[in-house]
């Protein structure tokens, strides 16, 4: 009997130079962010769902939380948004797969991505902008 499985083919030379690409832009972007502080420099773009309505989305303070990560301070990383483990994982693991793309033409297996998955962060994003909104301690505690 024959078993059906799927083989990941390499990819093509104009993915692996669109994936290395990627990894420069991904990379060029953690030097800027690293290097100049958001809360100073003038040309880091402002969150436009705040800007318009006054709300902290779920990713507001990840710039200034990546900064700070990047200059070694864990605790004011997490006081700018607290879900940033999981987006730097997320942008870990996509950084990783591009890397892999371009050097060996196969990234990483996006089966960690299952339906479950998404949908449970997609819960937990969906509570965090409900509850870092709220203008209560100890949720005051959540805003950026």
């Amino acid at each position: 009997m024959l078993e059906n499985k799927v083989i990941k083919q390499k990819s093509s030379n104009i993915e692996r130079l669109l994936a290395g690409a990627g990894i420069f832009v991904i990379g060029a972007g953690a030097v800027v962010v690293g290097y100049f502080n958001p809360t100073t420099a003038g040309f880091f773009p402002v969150c436009p769902l705040h800007a318009m309505t006054g709300l902290n989305c779920p990713g507001c303070g990840l710039t200034r939380g990546f900064h700070a990560l990047l200059n070694a301070d864990v605790l004011a990383a997490l006081g700018f948004n607290a879900l940033l483990p999981v987006f730097g994982f997320i942008f870990a693991y996509l950084s990783l797969s591009l890397f892999l793309t371009a050097i060996r033409g196969r990234g990483l297996s996006w089966k960690l991505f299952t339906p479950t998955a998404t949908y449970s962060f997609l819960f937990v994003v969906t509570a965090f902008f409900v509850l870092r909104n709220l203008p209560f301690y100890p949720f005051t505690l959540l805003a950026p």
